[in-house]
C-alpha cells in the first residue's frame, strides 16, 4: 500500500419494489479521530481549471490578459487576477473564517482537517493526510487537449439560497459562496475558470461523495468484462468476508440504488454510523476490508423496499467489486478510466488498512481532470471514438430509478448518481461541503465546483443549481 500523496449531494422513475428493476443532515461526513502519518508520493499538475470574470462586463481574451484585474458586476475592482484565462483569487468570501489565529489558512492534520479554518487546506490535500493509492494518468503527450474560449459568454443568473435573490455574474458568484474552483465547459472548451482561497491547477481536490459514481462506473466495467454475473447477485458472492451478514445477502442491485434496507445512520453529526464508517476505514481502526462493516448488519427493510442515503453502501460495494476485479480498484480505474480519457495528472484514492480503496469518497484530482471526466460522462462515456464507459451501463446509471418524492430530496437517484428532475438527461456527482461534478450531455455541458462550505449542511447549494440552470440556456 501506498502512504500518500505529494500535493504541490424525470421522468421513468420507477415506484422502489423488489425485482429486477430497479435526512441527509450534513455536518460531519467523517467521524475525527487521530491517525497515522503519510508521506509524499510524488504528483503535481498543470492544466486547465476554474472561475472567471463577470462575462457581462464584456470579453476576455485568454491569451492576452496576464495580470489584469477585473471589475466585478458591482463596478468595484474584482479580487481576481487573470493570467492565459485562469482567474486566482488569493482571498475568497468570509476569509476569517478559514484562517487561524495567525490569519493564515490552518493546517489540517488528521484530528483537524474536518473544521473549517483547515478545510481549505485538507480539501487540496487530503491524500497526504490520510493513506491513499495513486492513479497515473495518461502518458507524456497523451493528455486530452482541451481548448479555451477566446471569450467568456455572458452569463447571469438568478441567486437561491441563503444568500439572498437577484441577478448576479460569475464575479458575483465567487464573492456569494466559498467556492476554490469552478470550470464551466462545453463542447471540449473551457468557458470559465477561476479558484479563490489561493488554491491552484496544481491542487488536487478531493471528492467526497463525488467518488460513489465511480465506484458505480467501476462496478459496471466489472459486469460488462463479466467479472460480476449480474447486479442481482448478491454481494458476498463477490466479497467473500461478509458471507453471512445482512450486507452480505444484499443484491448489488440494491446497493447501487442506495436501498439495502441495513440499519445505517448518516446525519453528519459526529457520533452517526456514517463517522463510526470513517473511523473505521480511513482513519484505521479496524483490519480493513469487511471488518469496516462489521458494526452494520441490522435489517430494517427488505431489499428494494425503502431508499436511504448510505454511505456503508458503496464500501460494500466497492469491496465486492475489487474482489471481482481481482487488483486494486485505482490500477483498474487507472488503466480504464482515468488513462483512455486523457487524464492529464496523477489521480488519488483513500484507502483502509487493508489496501482497499473506501470508495464512498476520497478520489482527489486537479480540477482540469474533473473537466475531462465531466466531457467524458457528457460524451457518453466517450473519447473520439473509443468507448470507455459502456454506453448501456452509463444509461441505466443516469435514468432515474428512484424520484424525488422517494429521496425526500430535490434530486432523483440513479445507480450512486444524483439526477436532475428536469427531464433533460442532466446528472451530477455530488459530494458534502459543495463538490460537485454538473454534466448535460445534450448540451455537452459541464459544470465542476469545489468549495469549502462551513457546514455539511450548509444550504448554499441552492446558489450553484441556479448558476448551473442559467448555465444551460447559453
Amino acid at each position: 500500500m501506498q502512504r500518500k500523496a505529494t500535493h504541490p449531494t424525470a421522468t421513468g422513475s420507477t415506484p422502489f419494489l423488489n425485482g429486477p428493476r430497479p435526512s441527509e443532515r450534513r455536518r460531519s461526513l467523517l467521524g475525527i479521530s487521530s491517525l497515522g502519518l503519510t508521506a509524499p508520493l510524488g504528483m503535481t499538475s498543470l492544466g486547465l481549471v476554474a472561475c472567471a470574470t463577470d462575462p457581462a462586463l464584456g470579453p476576455q481574451d485568454g491569451a492576452s490578459d496576464a495580470g489584469r484585474v477585473k471589475a466585478g458586476a458591482s463596478g468595484a475592482a474584482s479580487a481576481f487576477r487573470f493570467e492565459g484565462g485562469v482567474g486566482r483569487n488569493p482571498g475568497g468570501p468570509d476569509r476569517g473564517r478559514y484562517v487561524d489565529i495567525t490569519g493564515r489558512f490552518g493546517t489540517a492534520t488528521p484530528a483537524n482537517w474536518w473544521r473549517a479554518e483547515n478545510s481549505v487546506d485538507a480539501f487540496s490535500r487530503l491524500d497526504q493526510i490520510f493513506d491513499a493509492r495513486p492513479t497515473p494518468g495518461a502518458a507524456p503527450g497523451a493528455a486530452r487537449t482541451v481548448v479555451r474560449a477566446a471569450q467568456e459568454p455572458t452569463i447571469r443568473y438568478l441567486g437561491a439560497g441563503p444568500r439572498g435573490s437577484g441577478q448576479f455574474g460569475i464575479d458575483d458568484y465567487c464573492e456569494r459562496n466559498p467556492v476554490t474552483g469552478l470550470l464551466i465547459a462545453r463542447d471540449n472548451e473551457v468557458l470559465v475558470e477561476r479558484y479563490q482561497y489561493g488554491r491552484g491547477p496544481e491542487h488536487r481536490m478531493t471528492s467526497f461523495s463525488m467518488a460513489k459514481t465511480l465506484t458505480a462506473i467501476l462496478t459496471g466495467l466489472a459486469l460488462a468484462q463479466g467479472r460480476i454475473r449480474s447486479i442481482d447477485d448478491p454481494a458476498e458472492r463477490y466479497a467473500t468476508g461478509l458471507r453471512g451478514t445482512e450486507y452480505g445477502r444484499t443484491p448489488l442491485r440494491h446497493l447501487l440504488t442506495m436501498s439495502s434496507g441495513v440499519r445505517f445512520r448518516e446525519d453528519y453529526d459526529g457520533t452517526d454510523d456514517s463517522a463510526i464508517l470513517s473511523r473505521r476505514g480511513i482513519q484505521g481502526q479496524s483490519a480493513g476490508g469487511a471488518q469496516v462493516v462489521t458494526p452494520f448488519n441490522e435489517r430494517e427493510a427488505r431489499p428494494g423496499d425503502r431508499w436511504y442515503y448510505a454511505s456503508a453502501e458503496t464500501f460494500v460495494l466497492a469491496l465486492a467489486t475489487r474482489e471481482a476485479f481481482g487488483e486494486p480498484l485505482s490500477r483498474v480505474f487507472a488503466r480504464e478510466i482515468w488513462q483512455p480519457m486523457g487524464a492529464q495528472s496523477a489521480a488519488s484514492w483513500l484507502v483502509d488498512r487493508s489496501g482497499l480503496e473506501v470508495g464512498y469518497m476520497g478520489f482527489q484530482a486537479t480540477l482540469p481532470d474533473w473537466g475531462r471526466l465531466g466531457m467524458m460522462l457528457a460524451e457518453g462515456g466517450r473519447v473520439g471514438r473509443r468507448q470507455i464507459v459502456p454506453s448501456d451501463w452509463l444509461t441505466e446509471m443516469t435514468r432515474m430509478q428512484v424520484n424525488p418524492r422517494q429521496t425526500r430530496r430535490f434530486f432523483g437517484y440513479g445507480y450512486q448518481t444524483w439526477i436532475f428532475p428536469d427531464g433533460d438527461g442532466s446528472f451530477a456527482l455530488l459530494g458534502v461541503r459543495g463538490q460537485a461534478l454538473y454534466v448535460h450531455p445534450a448540451r455537452q455541458l459541464v459544470m465542476v465546483h469545489t468549495a469549502v462550505r462551513p457546514d455539511a449542511r450548509d444550504a448554499g447549494g441552492a446558489d450553484a443549481v441556479a448558476l448551473w440552470r442559467a448555465l444551460k440556456t447559453l
